[in-house]
């Protein structure tokens, strides 16, 4: 497995570093567009609580927000076409974005956006290059190898963290005698389909840990999404990463453990910008923001799961079964970005054996400064 899963890796960056020269597209006139002093005012209907300290990484973090329907929006002199590029339109994660489509609110600010479904190692390059705009993804180990290359691209907006109540992640087979409060890992098969260089790598780092276990001390064996369940429950691994709503399957049977998942208050995606919003038309980049922000505000802003009407609507937007939207917790949707996560993950890929060259520092994967814009925060 890890042939494999260092070989997309390397594939990945491989085709960002083809596309250097495209990039240089970005030249010192957008440069200096991206550099001069934006202008940030005051936005009504968001006050003290639309922003948090990204130092804040308290669990119970109360996630931002400001009044339903803020910020309002600021319609751009011309419309701007911008395709979002996202591994799927199925999943709950995805739900802002589409409802934002739905519902208009890319169109208020004059932006006419399409969202195209595209693998991210097949959109990283797009991005990078300017053939696509924005990506809702997550600084995965292929983004990270990327930027090291010398691309343009950063991580500029959150999208969720769990519920409290949520148990997905990972779970273990107990053997005899054993108890959940400790349960050595070290060694040990785990079945999952995300691979090393996934986002996943960090909550999954952390977990193992805490059990004698690591990244670099259990065997991976990478299946397919029907498949890891029924490996964990046949014996064929001894644990598994498992998603929503599939560890429903598991809840509750004294057989199996759940050992940790993504931590509470810390979103691991959402979207990334290239050349195009970042240095080009970052007016149209604050926009996309801005409405996504207001979506969150307006449709998402607490336990959204409690609406039966609002859950119809989501299961019929999202092409899912309502039994199985309503199986699990509601997502905490979250724009901001906390302190030091891409540092964390950085830690996890070396760990797994993914990550090329030295950590890279926040200030070139992370920019919090277009969503700051949108709900008026001033550093």
């Amino acid at each position: 497995m890890r042939t494999r899963t260092m070989g997309t890796t390397l594939l990945v960056t491989g085709a960002l570093l083809i596309g250097a020269t495209a990039c240089a597209k970005n030249d010192a006139a957008s440069d200096a567009a991206a550099a001069k002093p934006r202008t940030i005012k005051a936005v009504a209907g968001c006050g003290e609580g639309s922003w948090t300290d990204p130092a804040d990484l308290a669990p119970d973090r109360k996630p931002a927000r400001c009044a339903s329907g803020a910020p309002a929006p600021v319609k751009l002199g011309k419309t701007r076409k911008l395709t979002i590029a996202t591994g799927t339109l199925s999943a709950e994660y995805v739900a802002p974005l589409e409802m934002a489509l739905k519902k208009g609110e890319f169109a208020k600010e004059g932006l006419d956006v399409t969202l195209k479904v595209l693998p991210t190692p097949d959109a990283l390059p797009l991005l990078a290059k300017g053939d696509i705009d924005a990506q809702w993804a997550a600084p995965e180990a292929a983004v990270m190898n990327g930027i090291l290359g010398g691309f343009d691209i950063k991580w500029v907006a959150g999208n969720f963290s769990p519920d409290p109540k949520s148990r997905s992640g990972l779970w273990v087979r107990l053997k005899d005698g054993q108890s959940a409060s400790h349960v050595p890992m070290a060694g040990r098969k785990l079945g999952t389909m995300i691979g090393k260089g996934s986002v996943i790598s960090y909550p999954m780092n952390t977990a193992l840990k805490k059990h004698g276990g690591g990244l670099d001390k259990i065997r991976f064996q990478q299946l397919g999404s029907a498949d890891v369940l029924t490996a964990l429950q046949n014996g064929g691994v001894d644990s598994a990463w498992l998603l929503d709503p599939v560890w429903r399957r598991i809840d509750g049977d004294q057989r199996f453990a759940f050992l940790g998942g993504q931590p509470q208050g810390e979103p691991l995606g959402g979207l990334l910008f290239g050349p195009n919003l970042l240095k080009d038309d970052p007016d149209a980049g604050v926009a996309l923001l801005r409405a996504y922000i207001r979506t969150v505000n307006t449709y998402f802003p607490g336990d959204y799961k409690k609406d039966p009407a609002f859950v119809t609507e989501l299961a019929a937007l999202l092409k899912t079964d309502k039994d199985v939207l309503e199986s699990t917790p509601s997502l905490r949707m979250d724009w901001e970005i906390r302190g030091g996560t891409t540092d964390r993950l950085q830690a996890a890929y070396k760990a797994a054996g993914v990550a090329e060259g030295d950590p890279l520092p926040e200030s070139r994967t992370v920019d919090r400064k277009l969503y700051e814009e949108a709900v008026g925060h001033t550093s």
